[in-house]
């Protein structure tokens, strides 16, 4: 008994299978706790490679029992198995565990291919052992291969043509790709077909052979950050905008604002394409960073498009109908007139410094007021442009910031409802010393500077009352910038020193 305990074990335990026992125990370690998503793949391939094992130990029974062709037969084809095996571990580790890690992303046809290669290697070479002629055993399977060939030629195209598009690179995993009306990225370019996931989670199965037959579109590439994806935003305007300021009105709203996945560079173009029967038509085209947000992004680039044309006064060109006599439709017109009239008199009394103010002159400024709306990101006005506007916010919260030389921007504070801002380039004439940027949808007013100059010239008490405003923030923001600002009032009393500047400039 002892004696065939000591033949099976000598046939089975060669020099090298302490070393594939233990390059496969270690392999499979590493790739069960690096790859969490293949554990599964993992593990069943190291149960491959053990029942391979127990085959070959069969083997060796076998062959203590005397029954030696039948042994050395199970034993190479055990070998093979737990060899093909090992390779596959090997494979997963190093593909899909390391080279991920060092930056090299390889389709797993790639992987597949190589893993093919060292299989047929191995085998051949185990034939070559047992003293079987390989070259003997191909031609043999010449016939049978061209048959094969002939009748799996689609499988084949297909195989072909994955690896085809593996070799010359023109689609990786991750690609954003269309095909006809197909758009999605790349999850997998597998022997017979790539599978694309869809923005909508759908997965389509495409054959290779289809992808070299016919024409596909690649628009994102993973691993290429400045791969920006051009999108065109169309819109019909009247006749009464003209192109020019409606050209120069949207790039400058589209490129100040921060809107989130669109690209600072390319900067955003607007162009004018065709003219149509009462309206021009325009279309905005911007860069998108991430193509897997596209319609988001379109619609809050829609959002800012639409609040840039509503503060210019640009009307969007609907189907319109025109009635020839009708009395109702004046009475109509008078009555919208007169509810906004009367909308503007409430927002102007909630401000404080139009308090004093009586209806007539509340009246006065309403029918100068400019609908100004704007959203989240819109950049009111930066730091050093020329004033021309004072603000009204009826709605909504704004930031102001300060950008000091040489620093980043700075947070000084927030403007909330109820609150003029603006005023003091309106008043003195000085640049912008401040950038505001609106931090919800706003709802706000522009009064123009030849109306606020005639205000305060029939109303110099108003000049004090914006002196006294200007005095308070002037201060607040010298308390905050006195780590930049080399230049502060002193012993000056701020209101006087202020109301003095908006006498002089107004020459009052």
């Amino acid at each position: 008994m002892d004696l065939m305990l000591q033949k099976i074990w000598a046939y089975f335990w060669l020099p090298e299978t302490k070393y594939v026992i233990v390059a496969a125990v270690g392999v499979t370690l590493l790739s069960l706790r690096m790859l969490e998503k293949e554990r599964r793949r993992v593990a069943a391939t190291f149960v491959v490679f053990l029942l391979c094992l127990i085959g070959q130990l069969f083997g060796a029974v076998l062959e203590a029992l005397d029954y030696s062709r039948l042994a050395v037969m199970l034993h190479e084809i055990f070998v093979i198995g737990s060899g093909m095996a090992l390779f596959r571990l090997v494979a997963i580790f190093v593909f899909r565990a390391i080279l991920p890690r060092v930056g090299i992303v390889v389709a797993r046809i790639a992987e597949d291919i190589s893993v093919l290669l060292v299989y047929a290697v191995f085998i051949l070479a185990r034939l070559h052992f047992v003293g079987l002629d390989p070259s003997s055993l191909l031609t043999t399977s010449a016939v049978i291969t061209a048959v094969l060939a002939f009748a799996m030629q689609d499988t084949l195209g297909n195989i072909l043509a994955g690896v085809a598009l593996q070799l010359d690179n023109s689609l990786r995993t991750g690609d954003w790709i269309r095909i006809d009306d197909i758009n999605g990225r790349v999850a997998q370019v597998r022997w017979r077909q790539t599978t694309i996931r869809t923005r909508n989670g759908e997965v389509v199965v495409v054959p290779n052979s289809q992808l070299m037959r016919g024409r596909f579109t690649v628009y994102g590439r993973e691993e290429v950050a400045s791969w920006p994806w051009r999108r065109w935003v169309w819109f019909n305007l009247t006749y009464d905008s003209p192109p020019t300021q409606v050209i120069a009105a949207v790039e400058t709203a589209i490129s100040v604002a921060e809107i989130p996945n669109v690209a600072d560079d390319p900067r955003p173009s607007c162009v004018l394409m065709e003219f149509g029967p009462g309206y021009a038509r325009y279309a905005l085209r911007y860069w998108m960073i991430d193509p897997q947000a596209d319609d988001p992004t379109d619609s809050a680039v829609r959002v800012h498009l639409l609040a840039a044309l509503q503060r210019g006064g640009m009307e969007l060109a609907v189907p319109e109908q025109s009635l020839l006599v009708t009395k109702e439709n004046e009475a109509h017109r008078k009555s919208i007139q007169r509810r906004e009239r009367e909308r503007r008199l409430a927002d102007l009394r909630r401000f404080e410094i139009f308090s004093s103010l009586q209806e007539d002159e509340l009246l006065t400024i309403s029918a100068h007021l400019i609908h100004a709306p704007f959203v989240s990101g819109d950049v009111i006005y930066r730091q050093g442009d020329v004033a021309h506007w004072l603000y009204l916010l009826t709605a909504g919260e704004a930031d102001v910031w300060l950008q000091f030389p040489e620093q980043p921007r700075q947070l000084f504070r927030t403007i909330e409802a109820g609150s003029t801002f603006g005023e003091r380039g309106v008043l003195t004439g000085e640049l912008r010393r401040d950038t505001v940027i609106a931090r919800s949808d706003l709802v706000c007013y522009r009064l123009d500077q030849a109306t606020v100059q005639q205000l305060i010239q029939s109303r110099p008490a108003i000049a004090e009352a914006f002196a006294g405003i200007l005095a308070r923030r002037e201060q607040e923001m010298n308390d905050f910038s006195h780590r930049y600002v080399a230049e502060t009032t002193g012993g000056t009393k701020p209101e006087i020193g202020m109301l003095d500047r908006i006498r002089a400039f107004l020459g009052l």
